[in-house]
């Protein structure tokens, strides 16, 4: 049967636009932020932007950071890739949510589980694992765009309920495979130094060629007001410095600089027989921070209460150092780093510097005590570091009479990418190119031609051969307990 097409009557007044929109409800600020905050989560942008923020602060930051990315990553493989195709799940329909709700193209991609959701509670909790006040503060942001997947109609309540448990998980995986570093000072034996009130007894020498030395003489004056500040600048030696540390009113040596002043003013503390107090002045204070010194104040604070160690002290070739020193690759990433970090700051050069010093090295053949060795580097502690391999950052001891060694041993094929992979995750005991030995000293020959070696950051050789153990006595130290 046939039916007759009957025209539609087209009215002669055109319809009322305003009308129209005034019919639609107006977008309170609740969804034009979450509107925002949903799209801001696409792709992973506003962690990675977080992530990129904690790689510029460095140290606990950083780490954080990057233990948010790993947990983002497993469980958006997880969640995208594995479950969502399986499930196939359809989205909630368009007309369940009000328009000022909506964000226009929706994804086409299965609505279970949430990928938003899972991201989000990865990020957070593998952040608040490493820093958990740091989590803490994310973790309502991450909430929010969980949220935000329902308020906008995209996801029903159940597919963001299990993204987040996904999510969860995803950063607990990651903990089990790349171990979480204690923090705080390291330990070291319980001795005495005189308490100094207001600093009186106290010469501090001031590394004048650092750029915040003003600002560090004064505000160390300012704590200890009766401490004598000396300005020195390393090109002038130290005989001067050694002068100052005979003098009869002379209690304790101070320090204000980075970890090489500190090592050059830690001998001279040791051969008078002085303790020594350290003002974190430079850009990683790796010493400091394993004597539990954040800042300025924690040392004046341990410089009028006694409040003191003793710790070992390395050398190298007679030189004292007091944290690392390396053979191998990482001379050359340090002076990487260092060309680098005029224009991009110490953190993000250390960051563009490993993978160019990584790529660029090649394994050397080394007589370590007597045994001929191909390794890609070989890297000494002043006591015990964590976690083990090519991530080494901290100590929990700093008095247990032995120096730390690790090698990086050449093994086949890819033995330097495995010792990087299983390094990242905590486990480089697992690559088959790693090892390490306890000892009282370590002779290094370089049997394929003289090399560079590193100690504290700086650079020196190269050289034929080079020996590294333990000064024969300890050096006291103001430090927090």
């Amino acid at each position: 049967m046939r039916i007759p097409y009957v025209p539609r009557r087209i009215s002669d007044t055109p319809p009322d636009f305003e009308q129209v929109e005034a019919a639609q409800p107006a977008s309170e600020p609740v969804d034009v932020a979450l509107r925002l905050l949903t799209n801001s989560a696409n792709h992973g942008k506003i962690w990675i932007g977080l992530a990129a923020v904690g790689a510029l602060a460095g140290g606990r930051y950083r780490r954080a950071g990057l233990r948010g990315l790993g947990s983002l990553a497993v469980a958006s493989t997880v969640s995208n890739s594995l479950i969502k195709p399986l499930v196939g799940r359809r989205r909630p329909d368009l007309e369940r949510t009000r328009l000022a709700r909506q964000i226009g193209a929706r994804p086409w991609t299965s609505s279970f589980p949430s990928g938003h959701a899972a991201s989000a509670a990865a990020f957070a909790t593998g952040v608040g694992i490493e820093f958990p006040l740091l989590g803490a503060a994310i973790a309502p942001v991450a909430a929010a765009v969980a949220y935000s997947r329902v308020h906008v109609g995209v996801h029903y309540k159940s597919d963001v309920v299990v993204g987040a448990s996904i999510g969860v998980l995803s950063a607990l995986l990651i903990r089990s495979l790349w171990q979480v570093l204690e923090h705080g000072p390291a330990d070291s034996l319980a001795t005495s130094a005189p308490a100094l009130p207001e600093g009186a007894g106290l010469t501090i020498v001031v590394n004048r060629a650092s750029g915040s030395a003003a600002d560090a003489g004064a505000e160390i004056s300012a704590l200890l007001p009766r401490a004598r500040i000396v300005q020195w600048d390393p090109a002038d030696g130290l005989a001067e410095l050694d002068q100052l540390a005979a003098g009869p009113d002379v209690r304790a040596l101070g320090v204000a600089g980075g970890d090489g002043t500190c090592a050059s003013i830690a001998g001279i503390a040791l051969e008078n027989d002085l303790p020594l107090a350290v003002f974190a002045a430079g850009t990683l204070n790796h010493f400091a921070k394993a004597l539990g010194l954040a800042n300025f104040a924690d040392t004046a604070r341990c410089v009028e209460t006694g409040s003191a160690g003793a710790v070992d002290i390395a050398q190298i070739d007679g030189v004292p150092f007091l944290n690392t020193a390396s053979v191998g690759m990482y001379p050359d990433f340090v002076r990487l780093r260092d060309r680098l970090s005029g224009r991009l700051g110490k953190p993000l050069g250390a960051a563009v510097a490993l993978p160019r010093a990584l790529k660029r090295s090649t394994p050397e053949t080394l007589i370590l005590n007597g045994e001929p060795v191909s390794v890609w580097t070989v890297f000494v502690g002043n006591g015990h570091y964590t976690p083990r391999g090519l991530v080494s950052s901290s100590r929990d001891h700093m008095a247990d009479g032995m120096i730390d060694v690790q090698v990086i041993y050449q093994r086949g094929r890819f033995s330097r990418t495995r010792a990087v992979v299983w390094s990242l995750l905590g486990k480089v005991q697992r690559s088959g190119v790693y090892g390490s030995m306890h000892t009282t000293s370590l002779d290094i020959e370089m049997a394929t031609g003289d090399l560079l070696v590193a100690h504290d950051g700086e650079v020196t050789g190269p050289k034929s051969r080079t020996r590294i153990d333990l000064v024969n006595k300890r050096l006291r130290v103001y430090r927090v307990w």
